[in-house]
């Protein structure tokens, strides 16, 4: 009976001790919440002062930049400030012709600066042969003018300028060496028939300026008998080196053979598709047998 007694109170004294034990801890963890409130409230007070502190700062540095700016500027006449602004485009625009002039500097379009801006140099070639060179002097002023040319009156320099000269210079020097180009390329083309196939041709080879007419008269063979075709090549599309019409016909009234209508029929496709001189190296390898794998 006592070692019940005593047993149960032992019980009960640890049960005790373990309840003591955890109210403590309770206590404790409470006691340190209680504590850290109070820090996180200072620091998080100490943040928001600190923040209205370097915004009050920034606020003064940019009115005192402002102060500083309209300072300097009250002693400047709009005139004065307009001429700035504009030397600033112009100073632009000569960067920027700079960089257009590296971009191009393979495709036949050079030049160097001026005292007055920039003097453009255009070379024009055809199947690798270089041929001639034109100059455009610009003067780098608002708004950007030609001062001096080499370009033929019969180009539309004009025309291309008052499109593309103000708003894409970069463009208005691509357009005009399509042109000049074209038209270097085309010249070529008839003075090569004149000089290299002459034998071919009946009578003179008609041209105008722009080389964009040709008219002739030609045999495929230039000894023995031959019948003779006139030509006619217009190219409406004067940026370009082949002809946009053509026409062949026979010389007389009399009607051609079979075989000679194929032939006529043939040649206007070579005209169509190849350069002037590439049609003629073809008749004068094969005489009267047209090389008809150039039609394909």
């Amino acid at each position: 009976m006592e070692l019940a007694n005593t047993l149960r109170q032992d019980g009960e004294s640890r049960g005790g001790v373990l309840a003591h034990l955890e109210r403590l801890e309770t206590q404790v963890s409470k006691s340190r919440k209680k504590l850290e409130e109070p820090q996180n409230a200072q620091a998080l007070e100490a943040r928001i002062h600190e923040l209205k502190r370097l915004r009050d700062k920034l606020r003064a540095e940019v009115k005192q930049r402002q102060a500083r700016v309209k300072a300097s500027t009250a002693n400047v006449e709009p005139d004065q400030i307009l001429e700035i602004s504009e030397q600033e485009i112009l100073e632009r625009k000569q960067e920027n012709m700079k960089a257009i002039l590296q971009a191009y500097r393979f495709t036949g379009i050079s030049g160097k600066l001026t005292s007055r801006g920039v003097c453009v140099c255009i070379s024009t070639a055809f199947e690798g042969n270089l041929l001639d060179s034109y100059f455009v002097d610009l003067v780098m002023e608002k708004p950007l003018w030609i001062h001096h040319h080499s370009v033929p009156v019969f180009i539309p320099l004009e025309e291309i300028s008052a499109k593309y000269l103000q708003t894409n210079t970069r463009h208005f020097l691509f357009v005009l060496w399509e042109y000049l180009n074209a038209y270097s390329g085309r010249k070529y083309q008839a003075e090569r028939l004149q000089s290299d196939f002459a034998a071919f041709l009946v009578g003179p080879l008609q041209r105008n300026s722009l080389c964009n007419l040709l008219s002739f008269t030609y045999k495929v063979k230039p000894e023995g008998q031959s019948f003779p075709f006139c030509a006619r090549l217009l190219y409406k599309d004067l940026t370009t080196t082949l002809p946009t019409d053509v026409t062949v016909t026979s010389q007389g009234t009399e009607a051609l053979p079979s075989t000679w209508e194929e032939q006529r029929a043939a040649h206007e496709n070579l005209f169509f598709t190849k350069p002037l001189h590439q049609v003629f190296t073809s008749f004068a390898k094969k005489g009267e047998k047209l090389d008809m794998s150039l039609v394909s």
